[in-house]
C-alpha cells in the first residue's frame, strides 16, 4: 500500500527485454536505505517487487499484463521514474489510498500555466471516467493528486511547484501517457452498487408473467 507521496525520481539504468516481459535496473538513493529482497516498491504508481539491488540500484521484473496496462513499455535507458516505498504503520498519511494496481493509461490532452500552477488535462477511457469524481482523489504516475474538474472524457489536476520539481511530470508534453489509478473507495462503491443492480435486473427477468402464469398466480 502506497499514499502517492513521490520520495524520489530513479532513473532507468538498463532494461532486458523478454518476449513479453521485461526486467528493469533503476538507479536509486533514498527508497535504497533500508531495501529488503521482496520489498514492494512504486514505480510510475505501479506496485512491483524488488528481485534484486546494489547499493546504488535495484531490479524489478515486469509481467506481460503490467506491460500491457501502463506505460513502462515507453521507457527506455536514462528515463526518469517516480519511486515511493510502501507505507510502514504508524507513518502520516499525507496522499490517499494507493494500492500500486494500473486502471489504465491517460494521455495529456492540454497543459496550461497559470501562475504558480500548471494545468494537466488528461483524456480517459469509459473504464476509467466512471470513477474519476470532481474534487475526488486520483494518482497519476503514482502521484497522489485532487481531481479540479471532470468532463466525460477527460478531467484536470493543478501542480503545485513542489510536485511539478519532485516529480517527473516536469517532463512530460502533450501526448505523453499517464498511469492512472483511480480512488480504491470509489471503485469498492461502484462495484457493489453494479453488483446490486445487477441482482435486480435477475429478479425482474426471473419474476414476469410467464413465471406467474406458471406458479399459478395467473390462469
Amino acid at each position: 500500500m502506497f499514499t502517492g507521496l513521490v520520495e524520489e525520481i530513479g532513473q532507468i539504468k538498463f532494461i532486458k527485454k523478454g518476449v513479453k516481459s521485461a526486467s528493469i535496473t533503476i538507479n536509486a538513493s533514498k527508497v535504497l536505505e533500508d531495501i529488503k529482497l521482496g520489498d514492494s516498491i512504486s514505480v510510475n504508481g505501479i506496485c512491483l517487487t524488488v528481485v534484486d539491488f546494489t547499493k546504488y540500484d535495484f531490479t524489478v521484473d515486469v509481467m506481460p499484463e503490467t506491460l500491457r496496462r501502463t506505460n513502462l513499455k515507453r521507457l527506455s535507458k536514462g528515463s526518469g521514474v517516480n519511486l515511493e516505498r510502501a507505507m510502514k504503520v504508524g507513518d502520516r498519511f499525507g496522499g490517499h489510498i494507493v494500492s500500486g494496481h494500473i486502471d489504465g493509461i491517460g494521455i495529456i490532452k492540454n497543459i496550461e500555466k497559470e501562475d504558480n500552477a500548471v494545468w494537466l488535462t488528461i483524456k480517459v477511457y469509459d473504464d476509467i471516467s466512471i470513477y474519476v469524481v470532481k474534487k475526488g482523489s486520483i494518482a497519476v504516475d503514482g502521484i497522489s493528486l485532487t481531481v479540479a474538474d471532470v468532463n466525460k472524457n477527460d478531467f484536470q489536476v493543478s501542480i503545485i511547484p513542489l510536485t511539478n520539481k519532485e516529480t517527473i511530470l516536469s517532463d512530460k508534453k502533450i501526448g505523453d501517457e499517464l498511469n492512472i489509478e483511480c480512488d480504491m473507495i470509489g471503485k469498492y462503491i461502484h462495484s457493489f452498487m453494479s453488483s446490486d443492480e445487477k441482482k435486480d435486473e435477475k429478479k425482474a427477468k426471473i419474476i414476469n408473467i410467464e413465471f406467474l402464469r406458471q406458479s399459478g398466480f395467473l390462469t
